[in-house]
This record gives C-alpha cells, sequence and structure tokens, in this order.
C-alpha cells in the first residue's frame, strides 16, 4: 500500500447553512437585487429552522440577472478584488457587492453571493464570479468560474457560455470561523478533481451555486452531489434559482445539502425556498474512519491532483 500523504485532520466546528433557492428574478437589476437582499436577511433570520440561525447563507448562480449568454455582457460589474489585498467595498464599482456586504453585515453571517457577471476592466473579459462576505461584510475571496458550460444535446438543449464569458484560472478555498470552505460554480461540480483537491486540502464542504436545466437536472443534479460527496467524504451543497417557466432558461431548483456518506440531509423542490442543513465534522470523521479512503489511495500507482 502507497504511504502518501494522508488527507490533514480537520480544524473545524458545526455549523447550520441556508441555501436560497431565489425566485423572482427579472430583468430590472435593482428589483433583483432588493429582493435577494430581503431573502438573505430571511435566511439569516432562521425563522423556519429548527436549528436556529445558519452561520453561512448561499444564494444562487446569476442572482442578479436573467441567465443566458445574452444577458450577462448587459448585467456584467467591475470588481476589482485582488485576493489577499484588502478591498474598499465603499468606493466599489460593483452594486452587487456593495448589496452583499451589506447585507452580510446586517445579518451577522458568512455570505456566498451566488454568482453575477463580473467584467474584468484591464481586459475586458467577462467572467461568471462568485463573491464571499465575512459577518462584517468584508470581501474576503472570489471565484471566476473554471469551466464553461458549453454542451449541445441535440433536440434538448444547447447553451454556449464561451461565447461571452472567459474561464477563470483559480482553485477557490477561504476560512471561516467554522473551517475551510471550498466554492465552485455550476457546471465546476462535474468535474471531481476541484472537491478531490478542497477534501484533501482541510475542507469541510464544497458549495456551489448552479443553474442545471430540465434536461440535465433530473439526470445528474443530485448524482453529481452524491458522487462529490461519497468520493470526497465532505459536505456538498448546491444551490439553484427557483424556476420560471416564462423566463428564457427553466432552472431544475432542488437546491439540496448532501452529507459525507451521500445522503440528501435537505433539499426542496422547484419553488422558491429557503432551506437548512448542519454541516458537522464529527459525521466527517466517523464516515473516514469507516471507510478510510484517506489511508489507502495508491499514490505510487497514480497521481495526487492535491499535491
Amino acid at each position: 500500500m502507497s504511504t502518501a500523504p494522508v488527507t490533514p485532520p480537520l480544524k473545524a466546528k458545526p455549523f447550520r447553512v441556508a441555501l436560497v433557492q431565489l425566485g423572482g428574478i427579472t430583468g430590472d437589476k435593482s428589483h433583483n437585487l432588493k429582493h435577494a437582499k430581503d431573502m438573505i436577511l430571511r435566511a439569516a433570520a432562521g425563522l423556519n429552522s429548527q436549528g436556529g440561525k445558519p452561520g453561512l447563507v448561499v444564494l444562487p448562480e446569476c442572482f442578479n440577472s436573467p441567465y443566458g449568454h445574452v444577458h450577462f455582457p448587459e448585467y456584467a460589474e467591475t470588481i476589482g478584488f485582488t485576493p489577499g489585498e484588502p478591498y474598499d467595498v465603499e468606493s466599489s464599482e460593483s452594486e452587487s457587492v456593495k448589496m452583499l456586504s451589506a447585507a452580510a453585515k446586517e445579518a451577522g453571517v458568512w455570505l456566498i453571493g451566488g454568482s453575477i457577471p463580473e467584467r474584468e476592466e484591464s481586459t475586458g473579459n467577462l467572467y461568471n464570479t462568485s463573491t464571499v462576505y465575512s459577518p462584517k461584510g468584508e470581501l474576503i475571496a472570489y471565484h471566476r468560474k473554471l469551466h464553461l458550460f458549453d454542451i449541445d444535446i441535440p433536440g434538448k438543449i444547447t447553451f454556449t457560455e464561451s461565447k461571452t464569458l472567459t474561464g477563470g484560472k483559480d482553485i477557490t478555498q477561504f476560512e471561516t470561523d467554522f473551517g475551510r470552505i471550498g466554492l465552485g460554480i455550476c457546471y465546476d461540480v462535474r468535474f471531481p478533481e476541484m472537491a478531490m483537491i478542497a477534501a484533501r486540502q482541510g475542507c469541510i464542504a464544497m458549495i456551489y451555486p448552479g443553474a442545471f436545466n430540465l434536461t440535465t437536472g433530473p439526470l445528474h443534479w443530485e448524482l453529481l452531489a452524491r458522487a462529490r460527496a461519497v468520493d470526497n467524504q465532505i459536505y456538498i451543497a448546491l444551490c439553484s434559482p427557483a424556476r420560471d417557466l416564462t423566463a428564457g432558461y427553466h432552472a431544475w431548483g432542488h437546491s439540496s445539502l448532501v452529507d459525507p456518506m451521500g445522503k440528501v440531509t435537505t433539499t426542496t423542490d422547484e419553488k422558491e425556498d429557503i432551506i437548512y442543513g448542519d454541516v458537522d465534522p464529527d459525521v466527517v470523521q466517523e464516515t473516514r474512519s469507516s471507510i478510510p479512503v484517506t489511508v489507502q489511495r495508491r499514490f505510487d500507482v497514480y497521481k495526487d491532483v492535491a499535491a
């Protein structure tokens, strides 16, 4: 057997996550931002949560605009964030960033702001970008979607994000009061290397704001979440927009949290909703003790993608 490095011990505490399956997204950005803030504050209050206030609130992919490559240039905002450097939210050009920062601070929670179309000022490139905020409202991390949604299923769906978007170049993880979290966006979940790297670098969960459609959603949404969870013995959260059949893109919905054994611990249907789930480091450790793949990997035979 290999004596390759073992996944590091988790430095984590239990926490509750709220997934906001946002509906009512229109062509009016100011309306979308106001509604998103209202839902963040509702989620953070934990009124429908038997376990009380969550530590982390998550919005879905592309929450400030209609979903579609034709809309990305119109709704794109300049963020100007450089990882590791202080960011002045008050002088930000992004109205979405300002709203998300204010909401996180008012609610006193960690916040993953789904994603928005981002325009890089220096290049003009457009990205599908998720931003992360501390309970003080500080912008502390962001993730540019690595894998662009370019698919063609004959007779069912064709979608080409690369017509307008550029793929990001960085794996994203961030530290919270309750542990390290990995972050991806939608199509990123199909690429297992991201979750492998996150788990082997000490993340307790991977969070994916996403918007699967009515073709791939029923087939793969839950399957991919459970696969990433079981393969890596971490929690996986997927946060979708609600379904709107009057819109140009019809989201699957069914936001979910999956535990390290592959059990869907909380989920919902296609309508607007706020759901809550618990992330428990003890469940991760029990899973890894019972099925000890972290010490059974054969890195003498194949490479460690996290090395």
